[in-house]
């Protein structure tokens, strides 16, 4: 009896570590193209040497949360500031919500109301948020999650905070960076994603 429960128990392990470098593979493969990203875009902050000083947290499973959506259709456009003055003509899509440590947190995901009348960009949520890492391991701005509609499954949406990323102006001034709303700050540490940038902010 002892020897089944042992190679049940063995079994299971080897499954969840299988489960965890599984995951790490794929956090990997999604940071190794945000790095690329950087180099394709003209207006990038960063160049090629540059992104070898980003930095991020390991990839941890347990910041992979599913979330209940909540569309919110009768919502009413508003105006989001950006770090440099800027406005931006945002709508609520609808709430995330979610539990950390036992407690059930909300956020709100958003459309840009500009970039949707291009087809490109028709699909695209904007999550921007804030917790108590900010101004510490992570950017004080912030930091971003960006997902599409189809992302949504049966009412759950995966928050993969390991995905989640610093706006431009954590590298370079002259980005007008949305400056999460007050609804969207988190009352804990998140420390999943990406930290601070390990290089020098030009200006």
């Amino acid at each position: 009896m002892r020897t089944i429960l042992f190679l049940a128990f063995s079994a299971l392990c080897m499954a969840a570590q299988a489960q965890d470098a599984s995951f790490a593979a794929e956090t990997a493969k999604h940071r190794a193209e945000y790095k690329v990203d950087f180099l394709t875009n003209p207006r990038s902050p960063l160049r090629a040497a540059d992104t070898s000083l980003l930095d991020f947290y390991p990839a941890k499973r347990e910041w992979a949360i599913p979330a209940n959506f909540r569309r919110t259709p009768e919502a009413v456009p508003f105006i989001m500031m950006t770090y440099s003055g800027q406005k931006r003509d945002y709508v609520q899509y609808g709430v995330l919500t979610f539990e950390v440590g036992g407690q059930k947190h909300t956020l709100s995901i958003y459309q840009n109301l500009k970039l949707i009348q291009d087809s490109t960009y028709r699909d695209h949520l904007f999550l921007p948020f804030k917790d108590l890492s900010n101004g510490g391991d992570t950017y004080g701005g912030g930091r971003y999650l960006d997902f599409h509609q189809s992302d949504i499954q049966n009412g759950i949406l995966l928050l993969d905070f390991n995905k989640c990323y610093n706006p431009w102006c954590a590298y370079s001034d002259g980005y007008n960076c949305p400056i999460p709303p007050r609804e969207n700050h988190l009352p804990f540490d998140i420390p999943a994603g990406e930290r601070n940038f390990r290089g020098e902010k030009k200006h």
